[in-house]
C-alpha cells in the first residue's frame, strides 16, 4: 500500500477562498495542499466570472459613449464592435490574471493536486487520481455550478450559460436570457451593445430584487431604453426548440405572450458545489439549498473543517471569499483577537449602466427589526457633474441611525456608483456619522461632492 501523504492544511479547492486559505496557512508555517480538479487553475472570479465579464462591460461601455458622440459635441463617424479584438484582448488579459495565480499557486509553499477530492471518513480524502490523502484541518472552497431550475421543457432545450456569453467570438443574431439577477443583467446590456436583439424575462416584479425597488427601476428604464425587451413579473408556461432557434410562452400581467430568439441564455443563478464530496462521511451537514453550514469562525458541524465562498454563501461575492478564507485559516491554527466578519458592512456593486451599488444595511432589513433611521437622497440629474457627462440617471441614498446620525448604509444608482460607494466603507467600519463625513473637504466639482447633500439632509433633520 503506497503511504499516504499528511497536511496540516488542505484546500479543496483553489479559487478565491481556498487559495487564501491556503496562503494565510502556509504563512503560519504549516504543510498545505491544494486540491483542484478543474480543467484550469484560477477559480471562478478570474477565468468564468468577474474579471472577463468586467473585461467586456468596460468595452461595451466605451462602445456605447462612442455610438452617442454627438451628445458630446463630436462626430464619431462609425463605432461598432470588432468581436475578434474584443474576444483576444479579453482572453490576453485573463490569462494574465490566471498566470499571475497559478504562478503563486506553484511556488514551493503548497502541493498541488490536480483531481476531485471526496472525503471518506473526517480526516481523509479519496482522490479522483485514485490516492489518498490526510488532512488536520481542512476547507472546502468548490464554489458553485450553474442553477437548472425545473421550467417547463428547460430540460429538452439547448442553451447558453454566462460561460458561452464570455467566451463568444461573434454578435448573436438574437438572446432570451432567463433571470434578472446580476449576471442576467450586466451580460443582457452586454449583448444588446453589441447588436444583438435581447429578450430579458425576469420571475419576480423587478429585476436585481435584491436591491430596492426604486434603484431597480432605474436600471429597468435604462433597459428598455436601450432597446432591451424586458419582461418582469412573469411565469414561464413553455420553453421549445426548434432548427430556427427557441420560443418561451409566458404569462405576465394577466397576458400570455411568447417570444423567439436564436439562442437561449440560462442565467437563473448558481447553486453551491456540495455534492459528491462526501459529506457525510465527514460528518459535514449542508442546508436545503444545499449550502454547507458554517458558524462565525467558517467551522462546519465538523470544527476541524471549514468552508468559503459560494460553497457556503450566504452572499456570492469575491471580497467576502476572500475574507471567509483568510478567517478560517487564521481561525483553525489559533490566530489571536479575531473577529467574525461583520455582516452589517455587506457591499454589493451591480456593473451595469447606470451600475448600482450599495452597502451596509438597507431599509428593508432596518423596517422588518423595527429599528428607527433616518433616510435622504438626492437625484443625479440635479448635479452638476453628472449633468455635463449626461450620465443623469439614479441617486444617492443615505441611512443613518435616528439618534447620533451614525451612517447605516448606503445605496447609488448613477455614474460610477460602484466606485462611490467606497466613500462610505471607511466610515461605516469606522461607525462614523454623517457629521463626521461632513468635516471632510468634498472637491467641486466632482461626482462624489453629491453625497454631501444626502448627509447634509440628514444632519439637518438630526438637528430639528
Amino acid at each position: 500500500m503506497p503511504k499516504i501523504k499528511k497536511f496540516d492544511f488542505i484546500a479543496i479547492g483553489g479559487g478565491s477562498a481556498g487559495f487564501n486559505a491556503a496562503r494565510v496557512a502556509a504563512d503560519s508555517g504549516k504543510s498545505v495542499a491544494i486540491i483542484d480538479g478543474a480543467d484550469e487553475l484560477g477559480g471562478l472570479c478570474i477565468l468564468r466570472g468577474c474579471m472577463p465579464s468586467k473585461t467586456l462591460l468596460y468595452s461595451t461601455d466605451v462602445l456605447h459613449l462612442a455610438q452617442h458622440g454627438k451628445t458630446f459635441g463630436l462626430s464619431i463617424p462609425k463605432a461598432e464592435v470588432d468581436m475578434t479584438r474584443l474576444h483576444r484582448r479579453k482572453k490576453e488579459i485573463i490569462g494574465e490574471f490566471a498566470s499571475y495565480r497559478q504562478k503563486a499557486m506553484h511556488s514551493k509553499r503548497y502541493t498541488i493536486i490536480r483531481a476531485f477530492a471526496k472525503f471518506v471518513d473526517p480526516h481523509t480524502l479519496k482522490l479522483s487520481n485514485g490516492q489518498q490523502v490526510r488532512g488536520e484541518k481542512f476547507i472546502i472552497s468548490t464554489g458553485s455550478k450553474v442553477s437548472s431550475p425545473p421550467l417547463p421543457g428547460l430540460d429538452c432545450t439547448p442553451f447558453w450559460t454566462s460561460d458561452d456569453v464570455l467566451d463568444l467570438d461573434h454578435v448573436p443574431e438574437s438572446v432570451i436570457v432567463l433571470g434578472g439577477g446580476i449576471v442576467a443583467c450586466e451580460l443582457s446590456q452586454f449583448l444588446r451593445r453589441i447588436g444583438s436583439r435581447v429578450v430579458l424575462i425576469q420571475r419576480s416584479k423587478h429585476i436585481l430584487k435584491d436591491n430596492s425597488p426604486a434603484a431597480s427601476q432605474v436600471v429597468e428604464n435604462a433597459f428598455r431604453d436601450e432597446g432591451i425587451d424586458l419582461h418582469t413579473n412573469t411565469k414561464i408556461q413553455r420553453i421549445s426548440s426548434s432548427p430556427s432557434g427557441v420560443s418561451i410562452t409566458f404569462d405576465s400581467n394577466g397576458k400570455r405572450t411568447t417570444r423567439r430568439a436564436k439562442h437561449l441564455f440560462n442565467a437563473l443563478g448558481r447553486s453551491p458545489n456540495s455534492s459528491n464530496l462526501g459529506l457525510d462521511n465527514a460528518h459535514v451537514t449542508v442546508s436545503e439549498a444545499g449550502r454547507i453550514n458554517t458558524n462565525k469562525w467558517q467551522q462546519t458541524s465538523a470544527p476541524h473543517i471549514y468552508a468559503g465562498g459560494d460553497v457556503c454563501g450566504p452572499h456570492d461575492i469575491v471580497h467576502l471569499a476572500v475574507a471567509q478564507g483568510e478567517l478560517a485559516a487564521k481561525h483553525a491554527f489559533g490566530a489571536k483577537r479575531l473577529k467574525p466578519i461583520n455582516q452589517d458592512l455587506l457591499l454589493s456593486v451591480v456593473f451595469t449602466d447606470p451600475p448600482l451599488a450599495s452597502i451596509g444595511l438597507t431599509e428593508r432589513q432596518l423596517k422588518s427589526d423595527a429599528t428607527p433611521y433616518v433616510v435622504a437622497d438626492y437625484p443625479f440629474d440635479d448635479h452638476g457633474k453628472s449633468i455635463l457627462m449626461e450620465a443623469k440617471r439614479g441617486y444617492v441614498k443615505v441611512i443613518a441611525e435616528a439618534k447620533r446620525g451614525r451612517i447605516l448604509g448606503a445605496e447609488i444608482v448613477g455614474p460610477q456608483a460602484g466606485e462611490l460607494i467606497h466613500c462610505f466603507s471607511g466610515p461605516l467600519a469606522m461607525r462614523a456619522t454623517v457629521h463626521d463625513l461632513l468635516k471632510a473637504p468634498w472637491y467641486h466639482p466632482t461626482l462624489a461632492e453629491i453625497l454631501t447633500y444626502p448627509l447634509e439632509d440628514i444632519a439637518d433633520k438630526l438637528a430639528k
